[in-house]
C-alpha cells in the first residue's frame, strides 16, 4: 500500500514536471527570447512553491517520529533554503 504522504509528494512533483515540460514547449513555440524569458520567470515562482509544499507534506508525514529539536532544525533549514531562493 502506498503511503498517502508519499503519494501527495509524488503527485505534486509530477504536476511540477508537467508544468516544466509544457513551459519548455511554449517557449519553443513562441520562439522569441523576451516571451521565453517571461515564461521562464513564471516558472521561477512555481519552483519554490512546489519545494515548500512537498517538504511540508513530508514533514507532516514524519512529524510524529521526530523530536521537537530535530523538527526545529529541519524547519530552520527549509526557511534558509526559501530565503536563499527568494533573495537576489
Amino acid at each position: 500500500m502506498i503511503n498517502k504522504f508519499v503519494l501527495g509528494m509524488v503527485v505534486l512533483r509530477l504536476i511540477s514536471g508537467a508544468i516544466e515540460i509544457t513551459a519548455g514547449l511554449i517557449m519553443l513555440r513562441l520562439n522569441e527570447v523576451d516571451k521565453a524569458l517571461l515564461v521562464n520567470s513564471t516558472l521561477a515562482l512555481i519552483g519554490p512553491i512546489v519545494l515548500i509544499t512537498t517538504t511540508t507534506i513530508g514533514l507532516v508525514g514524519i512529524a510524529d517520529r521526530l523530536s521537537p529539536s530535530k523538527l526545529f532544525w529541519i524547519v530552520t533549514g527549509v526557511c534558509c533554503l526559501f530565503i536563499g531562493i527568494v533573495k537576489k
